[in-house]
């Protein structure tokens, strides 16, 4: 892999077939939320002999399309693989930014570290990112709310069925335009209290991005929508039921003396960038900031006793979310309805204009990538 003064040389073979400005002007008028693909995927190789000799290689833009794997490749049978989420924003004229960027490598050399994958040099992930936005920079929605998701990951391509890392690695990112996690107007969603599934348990990969943890959740999602709710939340039943995070998203309580609770990281619990940006305003702002434990005793307690004034989620996904519900087997535990100056609203609307350029980023979070 060449180095240049930007970080990493790419060589690029672009699509001979890409949409038409008609195609990807239907596709832009009701993206939704990873239904639809750009043209191209950025891809880097990896490989490395028993001695441990090679490393990444051939940076390279080519089509979006099926990836050609053995049947007998890692990934599909010890699960290595990580991945990320990130998104890209359309200024106002008409330049492409996003949000972050290197908290989001260093996660994701984190998470590869975990999963015995290799670790990729953060140039390497920015330059991924500004070489795909580049090229596909037509696909970036401008209307409001909107923004082009971003999804680097890394899986273990080597066809060897033996239990070890592999030598063999593919590190890609994909891109899909998308509008409202949701859909629709941002109104406080409903979650469910899991009571028979854990996300993730002490000493395993709950703060790793993977696939796994997201596979972990899928039974508990389902079980959540069967009782009318958006989203799952996991609770740590080793350490006194205490709240963990909702099956993708980190979770905050806003109690009415000012104080902002958020679950201290533990090792279960995702390194959220939202999460750790939705700190750093709150703290701006004057908020006392707690990262503590929190206990679905304590949320039942501060709701009977009315001293709980808010509860919301965050992520890169949906950015924040306001949760008007917690619905359990024994009961709701329902939060009040969310003031004019609610501490959800105001941060999410501070976090979104800061990442489309209408608020100043105070912060250098912004990197330029079109």
């Amino acid at each position: 892999m060449t180095q240049n003064a930007l970080g990493v040389e790419f060589t690029r073979r672009l699509s001979e077939n890409p949409k038409t400005a008609e195609e990807r002007a239907a596709v832009l008028a009701n993206p939704g939320f990873g239904h639809y693909f750009t043209d191209h995927t950025a891809v880097i190789d990896f490989t490395v002999d028993a001695e441990g000799n090679g490393g990444w290689s051939n940076a390279r833009i080519e089509p979006y399309g099926p990836i050609p794997m053995d049947p007998a490749a890692a990934v599909l049978h010890y699960g290595q693989e990580i991945f990320e989420g990130l998104k890209a924003y359309r200024h106002a004229d008409g330049s492409v930014w996003t949000f972050r960027p290197e908290a989001n490598a260093r996660r994701f050399n984190k998470s590869a570290k975990r999963l015995a994958l290799p670790e990729l040099p953060a140039e390497a992930f920015v330059e991924s990112l500004r070489q795909l936005v580049s090229v596909d920079k037509d696909w970036v929605p401008a209307e409001e709310g909107e923004s082009l998701y971003l999804r680097p990951f890394m899986i273990a391509t080597e066809a060897f069925l033996g239990v070890r890392p592999a030598r063999e690695v593919s590190y890609r990112v994909i891109a899909s335009p998308a509008g409202n996690y949701f859909g629709g107007e941002l109104k406080p969603v409903s979650i469910w209290l899991s009571e028979n599934y854990a996300r993730a348990g002490h000493g395993g990969t709950g703060e790793a991005k993977c696939g796994g943890n997201y596979a972990a959740s899928l039974a508990a999602q389902i079980e959540a929508e069967e009782n009318g709710c958006k989203q799952v939340l996991f609770l740590d039943p080793t350490n006194d039921n205490a709240v963990d995070e909702l099956g993708g998203m980190n979770v905050f309580f806003v109690f009415t003396d000012g104080t902002l609770v958020t679950p201290a990281l533990n090792g279960n619990i995702l390194h959220g960038v939202t999460r750790d940006s939705v700190l750093q305003l709150a703290s701006d702002r004057g908020l006392t900031v707690q990262e503590r434990k929190i206990t679905i005793d304590e949320w039942r307690k501060a709701t009977a006793d009315g001293t709980l004034a808010e509860v919301f989620a965050c992520g890169t996904a949906a950015v924040i979310t306001p949760i008007g519900e917690l619905k359990t087997k024994e009961g709701s535990l329902v939060t009040p309805p969310l003031p004019e100056d609610s501490v959800a609203m105001s941060i999410r609307e501070q976090l979104l204009g800061i990442q489309t350029g209408t608020v100043e980023d105070l912060h250098g979070w912004l990197t330029q990538l079109a």
